[in-house]
């Protein structure tokens, strides 16, 4: 969708998400914007404001099924949406060790049931009307089985292969199915890696080439260029002997204790 009005993104208080609602922000626009944190949630408001657009907020865990469907539903109710943008994630590393059942579970519920929590109830109401684009973010560590990261590439594995199986069937219903895959982004997700990050860029310009691309209705919206080629061979021309040896031995992300978000 080249001009959306209604824009409801979750995740919205930072990185990404506070990216793309700046964006957006203009005169003529109203912005639905979810997070966990009031603070940074009510500043990134403000700033949208200042650019000429309307903004509401609302702190919501996007695991809270019918807490998601209540506001998405509240939100179109006051302005039909045009574009939903699942965007709210968590990520948590191993530094060597097994990751946790506790980590695992809490990435899972947010990455997975965070997103159909979502795009289910999001995809119903754009879908009675005809019109709209639901955007859903992965990320590229979902073309690859990390052991530094394994419930959260996972996540990301599942949620692209949602979204891109989706979109033939949104269609029918004349909403677009976008699945955005960026590689390293400065945000507080990789604030805590100790490693370097190839290709890593400012979340300001994620934002811009994800917003061209929910512009072209891509499918599959995956940059930077370099890196998704290299993750995509590797995932898929490997054998998986050779696959499990390189991984082995890629960095991993520090288990700090705290998940982190964008």
């Amino acid at each position: 969708m080249s001009r959306p009005c209604s824009i409801l993104i979750t995740g919205a208080s930072s990185g990404i998400g506070a990216a793309l609602a700046y964006l957006y922000a203009s005169e003529g626009k109203i912005l639905f914007l979810s997070g966990r944190n009031d603070e940074r949630l009510t500043a990134v408001a403000r700033s949208c404001e200042a650019q000429g657009a309307e903004a509401y907020t609302s702190i919501l865990d996007v695991t809270h099924r019918k807490a998601m469907s209540n506001w998405i539903n509240y939100a179109h109710g006051r302005a039909a949406l045009d574009l939903i943008v699942a965007n709210a994630g968590i990520s948590g590393g191993t530094a060597g060790g097994v990751e946790t059942e506790s980590q695992s579970r809490q990435i899972f519920a947010v990455n997975i049931d965070g997103v159909l929590n979502t795009v289910l109830p999001g995809l119903e109401v754009m879908g009675s009307r005809g019109v709209g684009q639901i955007a859903i973010i992965s990320s590229l560590a979902g073309f690859l089985p990390m052991p530094g990261a394994p419930a959260y590439s996972t996540s990301k594995a599942a949620v692209r292969h949602f979204g891109e199986a989706l979109r033939s069937s949104a269609a029918r219903r004349g909403v677009g199915i976008s699945v955005i895959c960026p590689g390293f982004v400065h945000t507080r997700m990789t604030a805590a890696n100790t490693f370097s990050m190839p290709f890593i860029m400012t979340a300001e310009r994620a934002a811009a080439i994800i917003l061209r691309g929910i512009e072209r209705d891509q499918a599959r919206i995956a940059f930077p260029f370099p890196m998704y080629m290299a993750v995509y061979a590797l995932g898929q021309l490997l054998p998986p002997a050779v696959l499990r040896f390189v991984l082995a031995r890629l960095p991993e992300k520090p288990a700090t204790g705290t998940l982190t978000d964008r």
